[in-house]
């Protein structure tokens, strides 16, 4: 297990209204897998995520996450967990325009502080990981939406985290770029890592170990698939 919420939820106070963007929630997030989290838009899906991925605290309930209680972490903390334990893939790929494919891989190790050698040798593994390693030179403008989601992979993965967030990862891709950024998700799940993306696209459902959906802010699970 690497993440685990125990009636865990998000609700925001806005003047005399109280808004629950998450109800009570209990699901875990194991080695090995590949979660498909599944809703329409609203539903609470992006608050699951924002809360596996230590970015807000829950209201109420417990969430540990690599052994550690979330809850009780100060924002230093949380930071330090979020960079060491977690990697973020996003929809719009948020890759720094002025930096090579190299360079906005790279980029995370360098906050780590890692030693310059073994960082370019981290660097060079992630993108070979993800079939990119010729295009290390390249801008993001000169890569096809495919391939500047295949970077964001790498630079998740070039921290080594035990759990990869991905928020609508395949949206602005075409049919063919979405079955080859899925496969690399699903081949670091079989690999051993956590990983947990967040869609309304039906189509990838065929990737997952398991499926859960969010509505109105309360999550169910709704499939289980055993290879």
């Amino acid at each position: 297990m690497v993440a685990e919420l125990k009636d865990a939820g998000k609700q925001y106070n806005i003047g005399d209204q109280t808004i629950v963007a998450l109800q009570p929630t209990t699901l875990r997030l194991n080695e090995g897998e590949l979660l498909l989290i599944i809703g329409p838009s609203g539903s609470g899906k992006t608050t699951l995520l924002s809360l596996l991925g230590c970015v807000i605290y829950p209201s109420y309930g417990d969430l540990w996450v690599d052994g550690q209680h979330v809850n009780r972490l100060r924002e230093n903390e949380l930071a330090r967990l979020r960079l060491r334990t977690i990697g973020f893939v996003f929809q719009n790929f948020n890759l720094l325009a002025p930096l090579t494919a190299e360079q906005n891989v790279l980029m995370p190790l360098q906050l780590q502080g890692v030693p310059a050698a073994e960082a370019r040798d981290r660097t060079e593994k992630a993108l070979a990981t993800v079939g990119m390693l010729d295009r290390r030179r390249n801008l993001p403008r000169e890569l096809s939406g495919g391939q500047q989601q295949r970077i964001a992979i790498a630079r998740a993965l070039v921290t080594n985290p035990k759990l990869v967030l991905c928020d609508e990862p395949t949206a602005s891709l075409d049919k063919n770029s979405l079955g080859i950024v899925m496969h690399e998700l699903r081949q670091l799940a079989d690999e051993g890592k956590s990983v947990a993306v967040v869609t309304h696209d039906p189509r990838l459902k065929e990737y997952a170990h398991r499926i859960v959906e969010v509505d109105g802010g309360a999550v169910r699970e709704i499939d289980t698939f055993h290879d």
